[in-house]
């Protein structure tokens, strides 16, 4: 397909703004077509699904696709025939590649296997460019924070997993090669760094914006409080994770700024921009989200997934076309009050584990984590689900002992209203991110392929 360049991506975006939903509708569903008939024609694995699809196959008619899936066939799946997946894991054999270009055509990034089975995704020049559009003219909620970002000074921190190829800190070292120059305004730093190193590093880069985990920003946050840390962002935007709203009035309160979120995946990139009213408006011009349940059917409008389907319109190198996340989102068809005309949707998130017992039952991580936050003192707290109905809480308080007989009288009383006994222990650990992605749950299960 045609090469978009960054500047006609930043157009193009801007454009599809200015349209009434009908007319941008018919760009997104004529994107969708010219893609369908460059991957029948260059991906011998589309060649074989869409073997029946045509040009007036409408979009819930065709195969869903799945990580395992396009995984298993790496080598026929991307339209690239000179990648190969043994060339791939060549290439990411060596973290000095990190933000370099794969025989100069496509960044790499892999996921960092939440769901127990990690992707790899390869971005050409048009999927970074319209990525970057999209970050540009869409990224801030409020123009006044654009304004106060420049003001001062422009600078950048990103707080993320900087041992991979993670779309975190491979896009940011991808533009320190690309613009050297800048190097002093947009920096990366490890989350599983010594916090006094990061705190150092924070005071003296002063950064104006700050991009991390939330789950990370508290930390960081109670860093500022305790007087360790002295920075005044002029942003906080978070990603990789569910952004709660006790998060947020937090670390807006502790840092002074606007906080704000969006919804994104590597396989995606930026889905969806976050609004003043805290919806996320999808960038349906180049990507198309359908809220599914659990056999890929369609879910009403106000009603959550238990999946969604995304097709990326804007990557034709490792087409994703109906491609399943295991996300719950509430896609919603009423005016945002915010005015702008892109369909918008509510996120629960996926962050946390949901939690299977011995009795079949299944227990969401909001319930848990909102019982969590009811105890007063819990600085940090993780509970985890070893095997059966045993469960460990490792916790970050003053008072320990105290704190988890409390904690466990109302996770008991709370569970056994569903039928379950849970056996309940402290742990002598403290809260831990997971190791390689840096990312951290609250609630987790060991028994749905994750480690801890």
């Amino acid at each position: 397909m045609k090469r978009i360049g960054l500047l006609k991506a930043v157009s193009l975006v801007r454009r599809a703004d200015k349209m009434p939903p009908r007319e941008r509708l018919a760009l997104q569903q004529n994107r969708l077509r010219e893609l369908i008939q460059y991957v029948k024609m260059n991906s011998p694995y589309f060649s074989e699904l869409y073997k029946d699809v045509d040009s007036n196959t409408p979009l819930e008619a065709l195969p869903t696709t799945s990580k395992g899936d396009l995984m298993t066939h790496f080598d026929t799946w991307v339209t690239d025939r000179s990648i190969t997946r043994q060339k791939v894991e060549a290439f990411t054999s060596d973290l000095s590649n990190i933000g370099k270009k794969l025989d100069g055509k496509c960044l790499v990034y892999t996921t960092s296997g939440s769901t127990g089975y990690p992707c790899i995704v390869l971005y050409d020049d048009t999927t970074i460019n319209v990525s970057s559009a999209i970050g540009v003219a869409r990224s801030f909620a409020r123009k006044q924070d654009v304004q106060r970002f420049m003001r001062h000074g422009g600078r950048t921190m990103a707080l993320f997993a900087d041992n991979g190829f993670y779309l975190g800190c491979g896009s940011v070292r991808y533009n320190q090669r690309k613009m050297p120059w800048k190097r002093h305004k947009l920096k990366t730093c490890d989350v599983r760094m010594p916090i006094e190193q990061i705190v150092e590093n924070l005071n003296t880069f002063q950064p104006s914006m700050l991009g991390s985990y939330p789950t990370f920003l508290e930390i960081i946050a109670s860093e500022q409080e305790k007087g360790n840390l002295n920075i005044h962002p002029a942003i906080i935007m978070t990603g990789g994770e569910h952004l709660y709203a006790d998060v947020r009035e937090r670390l807006s309160r502790v840092f002074g700024c606007y906080v704000q979120t969006n919804y994104s995946c590597t396989e995606g990139g930026t889905m969806a921009c976050e609004c003043i009213e805290k919806h996320f408006h999808i960038n349906d011009d180049w990507v198309i989200l359908e809220a599914v349940d659990e056999n890929h059917q369609p879910v009403p409008y106000g009603t959550q997934s238990s999946k969604v389907l995304l097709t990326n319109l804007a990557n034709s190198l490792c087409p994703f076309i109906r491609f399943e996340i295991t996300d719950r989102i509430v896609i919603h068809n009423e005016p945002c009050p915010c005015g702008s005309t892109r369909p918008w949707l509510t996120l629960e998130g996926r962050t946390d584990d949901i939690l299977t017992f011995e009795n079949g039952v299944r227990i969401a991580p909001l319930s848990l984590y909102a019982l969590m936050k009811e105890i007063h003192g819990i600085q940090r707290f993780q509970l985890i689900q070893m095997e059966g109905n045993n469960l460990e809480l490792r916790l970050e308080t003053k008072d320990k002992q105290q704190i988890f007989e409390a904690a466990k009288q109302k996770l008991t009383d709370y569970l056994r209203q569903s039928g379950i006994d849970a056996q309940i222990y402290l742990s002598d650990k403290a809260p831990q991110a997971h190791p390689i992605s840096g990312k951290f749950k609250h609630i987790q299960s060991l028994n749905n392929g994750s480690s801890q």
